[in-house]
């Protein structure tokens, strides 16, 4: 019983199912915040939102009763948990903030689609190395804040009269949003040499350290799709060594009816 409950929710189809279900939940919260459409199909996106959202609790159901404590082992079948458990909390009074966080329904697709699991996987491998890059750009961040704090601070007080200002104007520069035009010319009228801080710590930030993240990424990313093809090629040999051990031991049955055959015409 337990085992074809199981075959039935790990099928395609039934994947496929709730997927469809994701989609049409996503695009039913989206109408939702139209006025227009809320005003002649609010009732009806209403239904069609508990609906899905019973869907997704029998679902869970299930899989409990399907796997039982083995279902608490799987980090994706906690996240979906987790998902559908905020959607059943009370959205009234100093709730009501939860009724947006109903939107993080559609993140359950991420655990339907293999390639979204193996792009989840691989970045979740690369959180230490990241952790130690985040580390190191905090340490650029936290002295880069003193420095340009000490050395702007009086003249532009709103971009660098303290360290979390100066860390901001800081992050808005390593991103290059308006950093040239909106921040550094500006000081540099002030300070015709300013550009020997500023220009070092771009190069430091934006050119460097974000590159490093980009590198770790790509680098997990690769280590679990060979992990991945790995795994696939161990199971397609096992299943190789299975058919050989089948064929050899239908080699030794056809040997041993030939030999009786014989035996039988000798006699």
């Amino acid at each position: 019983m337990m085992d074809s409950l199981r075959k039935f929710l790990q099928s395609r189809r039934f994947e496929a199912f709730i997927t469809v279900l994701i989609v049409i939940n996503a695009v039913t919260l989206g109408l939702e915040t139209v006025p227009s459409v809320t005003a002649l199909m609010g009732p009806a996106l209403i239904v069609i939102d508990r609906a899905i959202l019973g869907v997704f609790v029998v679902e869970i159901l299930l899989r409990l009763m399907a796997w039982r404590l083995d279902f608490f082992r799987d980090p994706w079948r906690l996240f979906d948990l987790a998902i559908v458990s905020i959607a059943l909390l009370p959205a009234a009074g100093s709730l009501s903030v939860l009724r947006a966080l109903r939107i993080l329904r559609v993140l359950r697709i991420v655990g339907m689609v293999p390639s979204l699991r193996r792009v989840v996987g691989g970045l979740v491998a690369a959180l230490p190395g990241m952790g130690s890059i985040m580390l190191l750009m905090a340490l650029v961040f936290y002295v880069s804040s003193v420095m340009a704090t000490k050395l702007f601070a009086d003249s532009f007080p709103e971009w660098f009269g303290s360290i979390p200002a100066s860390a901001y104007s800081l992050f808005q520069i390593m991103t290059l949003e308006s950093w040239s035009m909106g921040i550094v010319r500006p000081v540099m009228v002030e300070f015709p040499y300013a550009w020997a801080f500023f220009v070092p710590f771009i190069v430091s930030t934006t050119f460097t350290v974000l590159n490093l993240f980009i590198g770790i990424i790509v680098s997990a990313m690769q280590a679990e799709h060979e992990a991945e093809a790995t795994a696939d090629r161990q199971a397609l040999q096992s299943e190789q060594g299975l058919i050989l051990e089948e064929l050899k031991s239908i080699r030794i049955e056809i040997a041993s009816l030939r030999a009786e055959g014989a035996g039988t015409r000798q006699g």
